[in-house]
């Protein structure tokens, strides 16, 4: 029987740690959530390598150590509230949850929105609103918020998901060209956001998140 709660442990020691993550909320909350259960159960062998994880579709569980900076950079607080763009199977609104006041997770799949209420309602992380609907919209009824982070790759971010911020807030996204990527925080004054360089990752890409294409003859 695989021992999971062992490959956490390795996952934190040599992933997450080595990458310069060592505040505590961080480390305990991947510590405490079962990674396992948030990816296909076919996966489930796989879930604690060091890479993303497939959920189909173009969709990944984020790598544990691109993950883990982005929550680093952010500096969530316990009276903050976040939105969770692209919750997927519900991982990262469950390592969150331990962090944060509260966390609105968005997913347009139904099949991934409901595997991710039911496992974080196993979890007992009753201060998680999972909201279905296409992830470039953001929840605006839930918010403003102060923290926004988004689980995939972007060319752009839409201005639907930066209004919802709060004044002083900010948001976390991995900005591809290409193959390359590089991690941003963005910082909201105003109605303008000032985009940070974080740290070098690769994501793929979200609907709704690419940049218009100009074509010429």
């Amino acid at each position: 029987m695989t021992d999971f709660a062992a490959r956490r442990v390795m996952m934190v020691d040599t992933q997450v740690r080595p990458s310069d993550v060592t505040k505590f909320p961080i480390i305990a909350a991947m510590l405490a959530i079962p990674r396992e259960v948030f990816v296909p159960v076919a996966l489930r062998e796989a879930a604690y390598v060091g890479d993303n994880v497939a959920l189909g579709a173009g969709r990944v569980v984020l790598d544990a150590r691109v993950f883990a900076k982005m929550l680093d950079a952010l500096d969530i607080t316990p009276d903050e509230t976040v939105l969770d763009i692209g919750c997927g199977l519900g991982y990262s609104a469950a390592v969150i949850a331990r962090i944060a006041k509260s966390v609105v997770a968005v997913e347009e799949d139904k099949a991934m929105a409901d595997h991710a209420q039911a496992r974080l309602a196993a979890l007992g992380a009753g201060n998680v609103s999972v909201v279905q609907g296409p992830l470039a919209a953001g929840a605006a009824g839930h918010g403003p918020y102060d923290v926004a982070i988004v689980q995939g790759g972007v060319e752009v971010v839409s201005p639907d998901i930066l209004a919802q911020l709060r004044d002083g807030g900010r948001i976390a996204a991995v900005f591809m060209s290409g193959p390359l990527g590089i991690a941003k925080i963005g910082y909201k004054s105003g109605h303008d956001v000032t985009w940070r360089f974080s740290f070098n990752a690769t994501l793929p890409v979200l609907a709704g998140f690419t940049a218009a294409r100009e074509f010429s003859l």
